[in-house]
């Protein structure tokens, strides 16, 4: 149990919102940057790490870093399926499906789908329609209110990443997208997807791992992502698939791993969760999600008293205790 020395409580997520006593903080806006251009300005999600470096972009941070899956994690769909159901090829998917890897599957689909007089805004439309569970937005908002650096590492690709994300105003609330690159081929308006990991032009990856498809090992991605963010940040992960357990396993003690309950990642994990050093905090949906995320990171902030200025109230109220987490989960048979 955490002792609050000046009998102040901090309120800036610690508590679910739905239990706190109202609003409590004010959150940074999502960072806009101006174009040169006589256009909407671009948001700094949009920004590799050294081009927001470049322009000279710095933002007070909180030491942690989250880290979002996409699919079924941020949305509760898988974008790759929901696009190819929602313009109605999902039968020339299953049949493709056994032939090759998911990842050149979703770029030959993509070419399937424009021999079909699919526009790129007929893509867009469905990916739109993609909903975000409230619970989801709200945390997004109140870790980056926070100060928490967020970055996204994803399966999926950059066009139905943002495509989503900008219909629901979020990018700017990310600085970094890591997922597959996507490309419009042409004046026809061909979507093509490319692997993170270019395993048709070189060697793969190389994670020994087992688990990871050949073109994206995400706990690599991961190692970069430490790097990049200082040796000294604290990660929170949080995902859902299979391709989340190679990261997991990359995480200090220092660290939180948030697999969603009852998704594949969840079910690797407790096969032995002895394989892994960081705490696991699992969640259901988005509400659980939303509760856990916000009390990891005020606990982070508590224990470092790293408080980012501005973004948090403080009030005068008699010292209460804040639950240190949740217990590592129980060795499960599957």
């Amino acid at each position: 149990m955490l002792r609050s020395d000046a009998h102040l409580v901090i309120f800036f997520g610690i508590f679910p919102p739905s239990r706190s006593p109202g609003p409590v903080y004010k959150p940074r806006p999502p960072l806009l940057i101006k174009s040169k251009q006589k256009e909407k300005p671009q948001l700094l999600g949009h920004r590799t790490e050294r081009e927001q470096e470049s322009i000279g972009i710095s933002v007070e941070m909180a030491g942690i870093v989250v880290v979002f899956d996409f699919d079924k994690t941020i949305i509760d769909v898988d974008s790759d399926n929901w696009v190819v159901d929602g313009l109605g090829a999902t039968e020339e998917f299953e049949r493709l499906l056994p032939t090759m890897p998911w990842n050149t599957l979703m770029d030959t689909m993509m070419g399937e789908l424009h021999a079909r007089g699919k526009t790129l805004d007929d893509v867009a439309a469905v990916l739109r329609a993609a909903s975000l569970d409230p619970h989801v937005v709200a945390a997004i908002k109140a870790c980056y209110g926070l100060g928490c650096d967020l970055r996204i590492l994803s399966d999926a690709n950059r066009f139905f990443i943002e495509t989503i994300l900008d219909h629901h105003s979020l990018r700017g609330y990310f600085s970094e997208i890591n997922t597959n690159p996507s490309t419009v081929e042409g004046d026809g308006g061909r979507l093509r997807i490319a692997p993170y990991h270019d395993f048709l032009a070189g060697p793969a990856h190389g994670c020994g791992l087992g688990i990871c498809p050949p073109n994206m090992c995400k706990g690599q991605v991961l190692d970069r992502i430490r790097t990049s963010a200082g040796a000294d940040k604290r990660i929170i992960y949080l995902g859902d698939g299979r391709g989340d357990y190679c990261p997991s396993l990359r995480l200090g003690r220092d660290d939180f791993m948030m697999p969603r309950k009852g998704f594949p990642v969840w079910e690797l994990i407790c096969e032995d969760p002895s394989l892994l050093q960081a705490e696991v905090h699992p969640w259901a949906d988005g509400e659980e999600m939303e509760e856990t995320l916000l009390r990891l990171v005020g606990r982070v902030l508590l224990e470092g008293r790293n408080l980012p200025p501005l973004d948090c109230k403080l009030e005068s109220l008699p010292a209460v205790g804040v639950q240190d987490g949740l217990p590592m989960p129980l060795r499960i048979k599957n």
